[in-house]
């Protein structure tokens, strides 16, 4: 029986969505809580997240599958998995029987981040580790006239990881807004698959044109070097937060009805 799980964490203290041997991780946790629930071996459960946040990235929306080799009620698995993570900051929050025909990462669309900058002189205390703290004016009028250069399909080799393991550095970005909201920017960025480190690139360089160390007009230039180098720097991670996923609502439905 494969389960459709909405998750929602806080990244602070993990090393990232990827399972690892040797750290604690966001899906490491999960296996253990699934495994208690279902009195069964972490190690003979597989959950497939839609896709990896790095170390300290946040999620309101995270959806990954999992499969069951009996049949629970959505309530029983939303509850039975959050009865053991108390101790972590990770909470299921929608389960959904689905058919085995979904897959959260290859039936995905598109996926949404959002990375929030506190623009003003006092630092964070409420949000600390949930945005990233920038205490000098930004220019936002220069760096809304930056955003349209990203739009659209592109070369991203200048805004991905130098470590970044895609075989194509070509990305579609569908839709990118910055918005201000009294004292932080919210950059929200949707496409349906990003490079390693890509949208904390792009932000980084929003940052150099709020701060003038680029002109909006530098962009494209940027693109054209298709060198890691000639772009800003990486954003910290904390400020980030994938937000969620979207999926065919037909096929949604189609494949939740056929298990009924």
């Amino acid at each position: 029986m494969r389960y459709k799980l909405t998750i929602e964490y806080d990244g602070t203290g993990f090393a990232g969505w990827q399972m690892q041997p040797t750290a604690i991780t966001v899906q490491g946790v999960l296996l253990e809580a699934i495994g208690k629930f279902t009195q069964t071996d972490p190690s003979h459960i597989s959950i497939m997240g839609s896709g990896r946040t790095d170390a300290g990235v946040h999620a309101l929306g995270q959806v990954a599958h999992v499969d069951f080799e009996r049949s629970y009620t959505p309530h029983q698995v939303r509850e039975g998995i959050n009865s053991h993570l108390r101790k972590h900051r990770v909470c299921v929050v929608e389960v959904s029987q689905i058919s085995s025909e979904f897959h959260a990462r290859f039936s995905a669309l598109r996926r949404s981040y959002r990375y929030r900058v506190l623009n003003r002189r006092a630092p964070p205390s409420y949000e600390h580790n949930k945005v990233w703290h920038c205490p000098v004016n930004l220019d936002r009028d220069a760096m809304q006239e930056a955003i349209p250069y990203f739009q659209g399909l592109q070369d991203f080799t200048s805004f991905r990881a130098s470590l970044c393991q895609a075989t194509n550095p070509i990305r579609s970005l569908e839709s990118i807004t910055l918005i201000a909201h009294e004292d932080e920017l919210h950059l929200n960025v949707s496409a349906r698959a990003f490079l390693h480190h890509q949208v904390r690139n792009i932000m980084g360089t929003l940052m150099w044109v709020g701060k003038g160390k680029f002109k909006p007009q530098d962009i494209p230039g940027i693109f054209a070097a298709r060198n890691r180098s000639a772009a800003g720097p990486t954003a910290p991670p904390y400020g980030l937060c994938f937000m969620k996923v979207d999926y065919p609502e037909v096929l949604i439905k189609t494949w939740q009805d056929g298990i009924e």
